[in-house]
C-alpha cells in the first residue's frame, strides 16, 4: 500500500469507529435523541476530525493538515444553515421526534454518497480545464454577496419547492409518518409517508447546499483526500449537530453574514490564484486562509450571542 491508500484506510477506519459509537452505543432506534446524548456525539466527530488532521500532519505534513482543517472548519459552520431547514422540514410535515434521528441517518448516507460523486465530476473538470477555477471564483463571490445582503427573514416552505411538488407528481403519498415506516399500504393500495418525503428532501437540500461549500473548500485545497474526508467528516457530524443546535441555531444571526465573508474571500482567492502564489508559498496561504476562516465564523457566532437582529424568531423547537 503507498502512502495515499493508508491515509484512505486509517480514515475509514476512523469513520467505522464513529459510526458505531454514535449509532451502535449512543443512539437506540426510534429514541429521542437527549442533548447530553448529542453534545457527547458531536464531541465524538469532532474528536476523531482533529484526530485525523493530526495524523495528517504527521503523514504528510502541516500544510495538507491545515488545509483539512480549514475546509472541516468551513463545511461545519455551512451545516449550521443546513439545520435550520433541516428543522423546517421537519416541523412541516409533522414528524414525530422520536424519527427523526432515523431519517437525518438515511438522507446524510444518501447526501454523501451525492457529495461524493460531485466532488469527483468537479475536481476532473478542474484538472482537465483549470479555466473552471475562475467560473467558481465568480459563482463564490456572487453567491457570497447575495447571502449577505439576503433577507432571511420569509421562511423557507418545503411543500412549494420543486423537489416535493416532483416526488408528489410521482409517488403516492399519504399525509402521515407511518409511524416510523417509510412505505404502508391503505385499502390496498401502496403510498409513501411524509417520513419518506422527509428523507428525500434532507438529502436534496444538502446537495442544494454543496453547490457553495464543495467549491469553497476546493478553493481551499484541490488535493481529493482534503476535499472528500473534511466533507466527509463534516456530513456526519451533521445528525448529532442537528441535535445539539436544534433550540438555539435562530441564535445565530449573523452566522450568514460570517459565512459570506468567507465565501467572497474564497472566491477571490480563486481569481486572483496565479498573482497570490508569486507572493505567497502554500503553507503561509493555507495558514492566512485558516486565520480568516475562523476569525469570520468564530467572530459572527460571538457578535450574534450578544447582538440579536430586533424581530429576530424565538428558537424553533
Amino acid at each position: 500500500m503507498n502512502l495515499s491508500e493508508i491515509i484512505y484506510a486509517f480514515f475509514g477506519a476512523m469513520t467505522l469507529l464513529g459510526l458505531f459509537v454514535d449509532l451502535g452505543l449512543l443512539s437506540k432506534k426510534n429514541k429521542i435523541i437527549s442533548f447530553k446524548i448529542a453534545l457527547i456525539q458531536t464531541l465524538l466527530w469532532v474528536s476523531l476530525a482533529l484526530l485525523f488532521m493530526l495524523y495528517l500532519w504527521y503523514e504528510e505534513d502541516k500544510n495538507h493538515a491545515l488545509q483539512f482543517l480549514s475546509a472541516y472548519v468551513m463545511e461545519w459552520s455551512l451545516s449550521v444553515d443546513n439545520i435550520f431547514v433541516f428543522i423546517i422540514i421537519f416541523s412541516a410535515f409533522k414528524i414525530n421526534q422520536q424519527y427523526h434521528g432515523r431519517a437525518l441517518l438515511i438522507g446524510i448516507l444518501i447526501a454523501i454518497i451525492l457529495r461524493v460523486l460531485f466532488i469527483t465530476v468537479g475536481l476532473t473538470l478542474i484538472n482537465q480545464f483549470h479555466w473552471i477555477i475562475y467560473i467558481f471564483g465568480v459563482f463564490l463571490l456572487y453567491t457570497g454577496f447575495k447571502l449577505f445582503f439576503s433577507n432571511n427573514d420569509e421562511e423557507f416552505q418545503p411543500q412549494e419547492t420543486k423537489v416535493y411538488k416532483w416526488i408528489k407528481k410521482i409517488f403516492p403519498l399519504t399525509n402521515h409518518d407511518g409511524a416510523g415506516k417509510y412505505v404502508v399500504y391503505e385499502n390496498g393500495k401502496k403510498r409513501y409517508t411524509t417520513l419518506f418525503v422527509v428523507v428525500v428532501l434532507l438529502a436534496f437540500i444538502d446537495l442544494v447546499f454543496a453547490l457553495d461549500s464543495i467549491p469553497a473548500v476546493m478553493g481551499i485545497s484541490r488535493d481529493k483526500l482534503i476535499v472528500y474526508t473534511s466533507n466527509i467528516f463534516a456530513v456526519l457530524g451533521l445528525r448529532s449537530l442537528f441535535f445539539l443546535l436544534r433550540g438555539a441555531v435562530s441564535k445565530f444571526d449573523y452566522l450568514q453574514q460570517g459565512i459570506s465573508i468567507v465565501l467572497v474571500f474564497i472566491g477571490i482567492k480563486m481569481l486572483l490564484e496565479n498573482w497570490i502564489n508569486k507572493i505567497m508559498d502554500k503553507d503561509h496561504q493555507t495558514i492566512f486562509s485558516l486565520i480568516i476562516i475562523l476569525s469570520c465564523i468564530l467572530g459572527s457566532i460571538v457578535y450574534s450571542i450578544f447582538y440579536q437582529k430586533k424581530g429576530s424568531p424565538k428558537d424553533i423547537k
